[in-house]
């Protein structure tokens, strides 16, 4: 079992799809992009893109890396680093995932809104 005194309930793996993504909205800053992969894997990303901030999770997810929808970037889910010749990163958020449930771990300035 999880302590869970610092993290987040965001939902359970069956409200993201495979492949897909679902943004969290923050009180301030960057919005968090939380992706399935089809191996069932979860990661969490601030959703903005390091080149000219496109929104991740409106990007397509294959393998453990999402590509940005603006200009094809594409970031690893595992690091949040741009891959190829591009160069780059996006901050990483540590989640679980806990009897179906999702949760991420947040610090005091990363709080979600309501």
């Amino acid at each position: 079992m999880i302590d869970t005194e610092n993290w987040i309930e965001i939902g359970t793996l069956s409200d993201i799809p495979r492949q897909g993504a679902r943004t969290i909205a923050r009180k301030s800053g960057n919005d968090i992009g939380v992706f399935r992969t089809l191996d069932d894997r979860i990661f969490a990303l601030e959703n903005t893109c390091p080149h000219k901030q496109g929104p991740l999770s409106q990007g397509i997810v294959h393998g453990h890396v999402v590509t940005c929808p603006l200009h094809n970037w594409r970031i690893s889910l595992e690091t949040g680093l741009v891959l190829g010749e591009d160069k780059g990163c996006t901050p990483t958020i540590k989640t679980k995932i806990v009897e179906d449930k999702i949760f991420i771990l947040l610090n005091g300035d990363t709080e979600p809104s309501e």
